[in-house]
């Protein structure tokens, strides 16, 4: 079963990712961790990619998509996997069609979790995370026990950037004009399927699951 999710940043399509890979016993494979991965061992690709990601700007193609196809090459993929953060752009999506076709294989299921900008603006702008120890929170969903401080190590907590008001709607721009059209492109393939992301998270996960069957 190889899965693409989709959705904007702040959606929540990661949290559903994982749950689906545990589910159903395949791979994980996030773009968004390579990246992460690459930037926190200072690598050139680290580097190159946190330049646009500072800016909240997509990582450009040719950035990401010769590590993906390597990536979904291995042999713990041969059963499926799930996407989350490729493609993000029709002409990387036209690349993994071609990639998959090769094998003699095909995606699944598209599957776009749908939230409007407002509500994902607030959920953003309202996270908080301790550079300390790595805990999360969120002002309303989440919040620490005393304001400011984490429940865990008693650091002060900050708004990441990537969590800035100014840096979401940047990267909510950028999502409608890249990566929405990858909406109409699984759809007219007909593998897209839609979830309301605005529901509890194991309220997605269930639509998702009947879904997947």
């Amino acid at each position: 079963m190889k899965i693409i999710m989709l959705g904007a940043p702040g959606a929540g399509k990661g949290t559903q990712a994982k749950q689906i890979a545990a589910k159903y016993e395949i791979p994980h494979i996030s773009t968004g961790d390579i990246f992460r991965a690459n930037i926190k061992e200072g690598t050139a690709l680290g580097m190159e990619a946190k330049s646009y990601m500072d800016k909240g700007q997509l990582v450009p193609d040719e950035l990401t998509v010769k590590i993906l196809l390597d990536r979904v090459s291995k042999d713990d993929c041969k059963n499926g996997y799930v996407l989350d953060g490729f493609p993000r752009t029709i002409p990387q999506a036209d690349v993994l069609d071609k990639a998959v076709s090769e094998l003699n294989d095909k995606i699944d299921y598209a599957i776009n979790v749908d939230v409007k900008d407002d509500n994902i603006i607030r959920r953003m702008s309202g996270r908080r995370a301790c550079l300390n120890c790595g805990a999360t929170y969120h002002i309303v969903n989440v919040p620490p026990k005393k304001e400011g401080i984490c429940d865990t190590c008693g650091s002060e907590l900050v708004i990441r950037d990537d969590d800035k008001e100014e840096t979401v709607k940047a990267r909510l721009l950028a999502y409608h004009e890249q990566t929405q059209p990858l909406i109409d492109y699984y759809n007219n393939k007909g593998i897209l399927k839609e979830v309301d992301g605005t529901k509890d998270m194991n309220d997605v996960f269930a639509d998702i699951v009947n879904i997947l069957g």
